[in-house]
């Protein structure tokens, strides 16, 4: 799931159910390929503290990753003084999103269950504006979440969780295998097409083949999105006299 070094593979279980099973690949003894800018070859925009690019193996057309410039565990690690950078980004890529592709649906991993082992959100346009109904199972594991310091607070007590946001709520789970599975089938794997089901959970190599193209084709309309929302600023800094 994620650009360069694929976050997580999946297969599908043997018995039929037809449900991702995360295959871990972590290598940590290698160098970050987030930190070598060299190697990130899909960067949409930029600001101080991020970078955004367009997942390099991406499971829908307009998978984004924002990531941040300094080499964090996860963002529960990132500093409070880089949340309002952050959630300026993440209005613009959902603008972005609504615009050419379909409501966003926020995925991290938090540490647990990494293969790249420096903060990164995914930014995944499923198109499903809430997913509480799916969740109804595990709301008494989840934790609601209002603001990034609360992702914080369970780093430093509690270490390794993972992160989903909707358009109605944020929630943070604990990483309970069981429980991974289950938020990635009811939410991930319900929200492929009927056919990329068919197909099962793609490993990475299949990916860049088979979604070659989505990377660029995601940089064209962002080209195209982000002439248009400079041109509304100035047209609106103009407007105020």
């Amino acid at each position: 799931m994620s650009s360069q070094d694929a976050d997580q593979q999946f297969r599908v279980l043997p018995s039929g159910e037809g449900r991702p099973v995360p295959v871990p690949q972590a290598q940590p003894g290698l160098p970050c390929v987030f930190c070598d800018r060299s190697s990130l070859t899909t960067v949409l925009h930029e600001t101080p503290a991020y970078l955004l690019i367009a997942d390099h193996a991406p499971l829908v057309e307009g998978h984004l990753l924002i990531i941040p410039k300094e080499h964090y565990a996860c963002y529960g690690a990132v500093p409070a003084a880089l949340d309002e950078e952050l959630q300026a980004l993440k209005r613009l890529v959902s603008r972005f999103a609504s615009r050419f592709y379909a409501p966003l649906l926020f995925w991290e991993h938090g540490v647990f269950g990494q293969t790249v082992f420096h903060a990164h959100l995914h930014c995944i346009p499923f198109g499903v504006a809430s997913y509480q109904q799916r969740l109804e199972r595990l709301a008494a594991v989840a934790t609601p979440v209002r603001e990034q310091e609360e992702i914080r607070r369970w780093y430093r007590q509690q270490g390794h969780y993972f992160y989903l946001e909707d358009s109605q709520q944020a929630l943070l789970f604990p990483p309970d295998p069981h429980c991974y599975r289950e938020v990635l089938y009811e939410v991930l794997w319900k929200s492929l097409s009927p056919e990329q089901q068919r197909q099962g959970w793609q490993r990475k190599e299949v990916r860049l083949r088979g979604g070659a193209g989505w990377p660029v084709a995601t940089a064209r309309k962002w080209e195209q999105f982000y002439r248009e929302e400079k041109r509304h600023a100035y047209t609106d800094r103009s407007c105020a006299g």
